[in-house]
């Protein structure tokens, strides 16, 4: 009865281990920074791809669209551009924009990985599209403020807002939470060997 009770008690703790230790290694590796620029990517892979593809269907007819009206009236009202000119910098446009998807998808799959996630190995992909997505939507929202596109305008200066916002939770938050998940691994030695003599002391 004794030798059942223990067995019993020895399973729990060990089970109760594990439990603490996904836990320690799965939740306490995510940050604020991180879980950020997972809900911006979610926003800016569909929308920036869907628009990039309609300009390389219809260079003129997807360069006209709002999201990209502001270069466009600006090109043509501010710049004289010649329709082949102008078809380029759709190109442009959508190439930058699909770059700016190519380094949010690359960030959503580093975070998948919990070292890289905890180590902050995926923070140079979101680093990368906050930057050139936030210089396109700033080029973009004074375009449309010099033609008088007032929704295109409001439309950009939410986007930067958005990235704005990643980028100082980005720049802020490593060196605060960094140090704290790297005391919760439980790979380190230390929690290695507490988690070793606990094992032993349940055995």
């Amino acid at each position: 009865m004794d030798q059942s009770s223990a067995d019993q008690t020895g399973a729990h703790q060990g089970g109760t281990l594990q439990a603490g230790t996904f836990q320690t290694g799965t939740f306490q590796t995510w940050r604020i920074s991180t879980f950020t620029g997972a809900l911006i990517a979610c926003y800016f892979i569909p929308t920036w791809t869907i628009f990039a593809f309609r300009i390389m269907v219809s260079p003129i007819q997807g360069f006209y669209e709002r999201p990209n009206i502001s270069l466009a009236l600006f090109l043509s009202d501010y710049m004289q551009f010649s329709s082949m000119g102008t078809v380029r910098y759709a190109w442009l446009l959508a190439v930058g924009k699909l770059t700016v998807v190519a380094f949010f998808t690359v960030f959503l799959v580093f975070i998948t990985r919990p070292k890289i996630r905890k180590t902050g190995g995926c923070d140079e992909a979101l680093m990368m599209a906050l930057g050139i997505g936030g210089v396109i939507s700033f080029a973009s929202m004074m375009m449309a403020s010099k033609v008088g596109e007032i929704a295109a305008m409001r439309l950009h200066i939410t986007e930067l807002l958005l990235m704005l916002g990643a980028a100082v939770l980005l720049a802020i938050e490593p060196p605060l939470r960094r140090a704290a998940a790297q005391e919760l691994d439980p790979g380190q030695p230390g929690k290695a060997a507490n988690d070793a003599e606990l094992l032993q002391k349940v055995a």
